[in-house]
């Protein structure tokens, strides 16, 4: 890999200032780590995405009855998808495995911990939440809540962003129709979600109406991952959502 690196151009160095005013603002720790765990990433994993938008209307009137009931203890529109994307792991073993070093072997694990990517002052961190396939949805909004807020205050400790099978990032609360998020490695997978959208449909009966779906990014290591595993993957996981019910909380 070094000799690759080592092969290709040089970076080019551009003297800025003789273009206009600049302002050089050093990068801080966490941002130089970062960059160095992404560009690892993404160099060694050859990436490919798959973009779908599913309908989760239903889901939305489950979810915001929920909330309205239980306004102490609401539950965000990624909750469910982590759920279920814990559920959906147990029937597509391949996107909870991990690749030795030199691809030679594959790992598959047999538990659903999910890591959430939590936008921190100074960049990045993915708290990892344990046996998500077991548990209520309350239980999982209140765990990611109080991780998110050690993140962004008092920073996580390496065993608490350890030992995830697939994580997810969420733009939702931002905006956007689709990205390219990178592998968490050693992961082979990870699932992006941005803003819930109102889209119109044609009823059985020929009329127009309105559903909500929530576009859907999957990257995943072709290495391990083909294009038609990730399309029936997202699949299956709608068919989860469509299933999954909130009174277990």
């Amino acid at each position: 890999m070094s000799s690759f690196i080592d092969s290709l151009a040089p970076w080019p160095e551009d003297d800025f200032g003789a273009f206009g005013q600049v302002a050089p603002r050093p990068r801080n720790r966490m941002q130089q780590l970062v960059s160095q765990f992404l560009s690892r990433n993404w160099i060694r994993i050859p990436h490919v995405t798959h973009h779908d938008e599913i309908d989760v209307t239903e889901l939305e009137l489950r979810r915001t009855a929920w909330n309205a009931a239980h306004p102490g203890a609401k539950i965000s529109p990624v909750i469910p998808v982590i759920k279920a994307l814990a559920l959906t792991l147990g029937d597509h073993p391949q996107f909870a495995s991990s690749l030795d070093d030199r691809a030679e072997k594959l790992i598959e694990k047999k538990y659903a911990h999910i890591g959430v990517a939590v936008e921190v002052p100074n960049g990045l961190l993915v708290p990892v939440l344990r046996d998500c396939d077991t548990k209520p949805l309350a239980t999982i909004a209140a765990e990611l809540a109080a991780l998110a807020e050690k993140a962004r205050t008092k920073g996580l400790s390496l065993n608490e962003m350890s030992g995830g099978v697939m994580s997810v990032s969420s733009l939702g609360h931002i905006g956007g129709t689709g990205f390219t998020p990178i592998i968490n490695a050693p992961e082979v997978a990870i699932l992006g979600m941005t803003k819930l959208r109102q889209q119109p449909r044609r009823a059985p009966d020929g009329t127009i109406e309105w559903r909500i779906t929530l576009p859907l990014s999957l990257s995943y290591d072709h290495r391990v991952i083909n294009g038609a595993d990730a399309a029936r993957f997202l699949i299956a996981l709608r068919r989860m959502l469509d299933a999954l019910t909130f009174d277990d909380g």
